[in-house]
């Protein structure tokens, strides 16, 4: 199997060499993506404690009831635009918004940015990564 690879990386050099560069592209821009604009859980929680921002929560109902950040709003992500109203009294406040796993929150932060909110965060790693900090979570 391994002698297949070399055989095909000598057979091929510019398509494995073009692979490469498409690869390193690749991860640097999700490097550099997942860090924009982004909060941990404890930087969230300052927030919320000393800046009052709101927490929006991204996810459909059942996962939001299933146990979400004390005081989050839920706003699902395919309903976002239809109800940004609710949010334009926060305009002035960091609004951190979170998602499952940290990875959908850029499209909703794009969006709130481009609506005129002066501050918008996404929280890293989502609630995934809130439960595993060890932080608590309210459930309806």
């Amino acid at each position: 199997m391994i002698d297949q690879l070399f055989e095909f990386v000598q057979n091929h050099p510019l398509l494995v060499g073009a692979f490469l560069v498409v690869l390193i592209a690749w991860l640097a821009y999700e490097a550099r993506n997942s860090s924009a604009g982004g909060v941990t859980s404890s930087e969230a929680t300052q927030l919320v404690n000393r800046e009052d921002a709101v927490v929006v929560d991204l996810r459909e109902a059942n996962d939001f009831k299933a146990g979400h950040i004390a005081g989050a709003r839920n706003i699902p992500q395919s309903k976002l635009d239809e109800r940004l109203r609710e949010l334009e009294k926060f305009k002035g406040k960091p609004i951190i918004v979170a998602c499952k796993h940290g990875q959908s929150a850029g499209v909703a932060q794009a969006k709130l940015t481009k609506a005129g909110f002066e501050r918008v965060l996404k929280l890293k790693g989502g609630m995934a990564q809130w439960q595993a900090d060890g932080l608590p979570v309210v459930k309806k």
